[in-house]
């Protein structure tokens, strides 16, 4: 089913996860522990994030490095049939500009259509300093809004070669939102400015970044609003459990910690750090139930225990 669906037809709000697959050579057995464990509160569907090459520098015995690219995670494709097929939830694998020619992405979801799968989040992916070459005669999507229209264009059956009687692909779009903005935008309005080109591309709905501060998602749904953009825009919740975390998270998702957040935690030690996050996630998570969105969005990755201690309190 496709993610507008479950969402008209709910008549609450609902839970979804993302996960992230395993490291390249990883064993799928403990993400499968993850997904049976996370399958058990019913979602109505499951992201799992995908991953551009990276370059690494393998250092050799005479000295010199050799230049090795790879992609860390692989597996995304294989995980989706897995929750699709074996769990009866609906995947939703992301699909990446980065790295990826539009050839190798028609491939994709020619893929992804075989095996049933009816949504797809659109994003660009990050800029990892490798930049892959694109091969003479090949094209490449710059932007999301561009990888968007692909899809769209699948969907009406327009393949990039004349195909007769190509048969078109039915497939529900979602893209990225950002409540503190990318961190690539001058500011704010820009960054609507560019979700709205998604938008109007074809996508249906937008999850958003994760954020520790629901006044700036509902200050994002309202500059959304102004600009034209009425689809659902889901709301993500990532559970901090280390203290770590309150350096790490804003450098790599480019967000704020709210003060409140980071003195409770910076005034205890590390092993009560995972009991103030879940509280704080909790505290998020009702509100936004409350406030009747139409679902949230837990980043979980590869982790159930601070997920189960959070449904637990919001459903028990």
């Amino acid at each position: 089913m496709k993610v507008i669906e479950h969402l008209e037809k709910a008549s609450e709000p609902l839970i979804s996860f993302e996960i992230i697959p395993p490291k390249r050579g990883g064993s799928f057995v403990n993400l499968e522990k993850v997904i049976a464990n996370i399958a058990k509160y019913n979602p109505p569907f499951i992201d799992v994030t995908s991953h551009a090459a990276v370059v690494e520098y393998i250092g050799m015995e005479d000295g010199r490095h050799k230049k090795i690219v790879k992609r860390k995670r692989p597996g995304t494709l294989g995980i989706c049939s897995v929750i699709q097929h074996k769990y009866n939830i609906d995947a939703i694998p992301h699909l990446l500009c980065t790295g990826f020619t539009r050839e190798e992405t028609e491939d994709l979801i020619i893929d992804l259509n075989y095996i049933g799968i009816d949504n797809i989040l659109a994003i660009r992916g990050d800029v990892n300093g490798y930049h892959k070459p694109t091969p003479q005669g090949k094209t490449r999507n710059e932007f999301a809004s561009d990888l968007v229209s692909q899809i769209i264009d699948m969907n009406k059956g327009n393949y990039l070669t004349l195909e007769p009687n190509a048969a078109p692909t039915d497939l529900c779009v979602g893209v990225a939102g950002y409540p503190e903005k990318h961190f690539e935008a001058p500011n704010i309005e820009v960054d609507v400015h560019n979700l709205k080109r998604k938008i109007d591309a074809g996508a249906s709905y937008v999850v958003s970044q994760l954020s520790y501060d629901n006044k700036k998602y509902f200050e994002f749904i309202k500059k959304c609003m102004e600009q034209g953009i009425n689809v659902p825009i889901i709301p993500g919740i990532k559970i901090i459990t280390a203290k770590s975390q309150l350096t790490n998270i804003p450098k790599t998702f480019h967000v704020d910690i709210p003060n409140e957040l980071y003195l409770e935690i910076m005034g205890t030690d590390n092993k009560h750090v995972k009991k103030i996050g879940i509280n704080w996630a909790v505290k998020q998570a009702r509100e936004l139930l409350d406030a009747k969105v139409p679902a949230v969005h837990f980043y979980i990755m590869q982790r159930t225990g601070p997920i189960n201690e959070v449904m637990k309190r919001l459903y028990d």
